[in-house]
């Protein structure tokens, strides 16, 4: 199974413009130095890695939660992904993950057990070489 999204770039770094678009077609956007270094309101790159990691550990979390027999009522995760200068380039140094779930009869503790599992083990993750944090809280 083969996913793919494109990216259009017209002009140099700074003064250039871009789009962003999955192949499903769900999204196109936008991009643009200022949006990625700048904070303007078009989307970025590490903006969508955030998006995929925070989808993909989600779905993971349900799975393990799912399968142990704890069906989560709710599952809510947000990613920031950290952009640094490092060297003379940017680089993603990490990306914390915050999740909040509702999951009848489950301590937080082994929420927070099945959250840390589900950070190694999601296929982002796994694909991703960078620092990780999650932080899992029950409500």
């Amino acid at each position: 199974m083969d996913r793919t999204a494109t990216a259009h770039w017209a002009g140099d770094l700074k003064a250039g413009k871009g789009s962003l678009k999955l192949g499903s077609g769900a999204f196109e956007g936008p991009y643009s130095f200022t949006s990625r270094f700048e904070g303007n309101k078009d989307t970025n790159p590490e903006e969508l890695l955030g998006a995929a990691h925070a989808g993909c550990f989600t779905m993971a979390l349900s799975l393990a939660l799912s399968t142990a027999g704890h069906i989560p009522t709710s599952l809510d995760t947000v990613a920031t992904v950290h952009l640094n200068k490092v060297g003379d380039g940017m680089s993603v140094t990490g990306i914390d993950l915050v999740t909040k779930g509702v999951v009848p009869g489950l301590t937080h503790a082994d929420f927070s057990k099945y959250a840390e599992a589900t950070k190694v083990g999601c296929i982002i993750s796994r694909a991703l070489n960078v620092p990780m944090t999650v932080k899992a809280t029950l409500g």
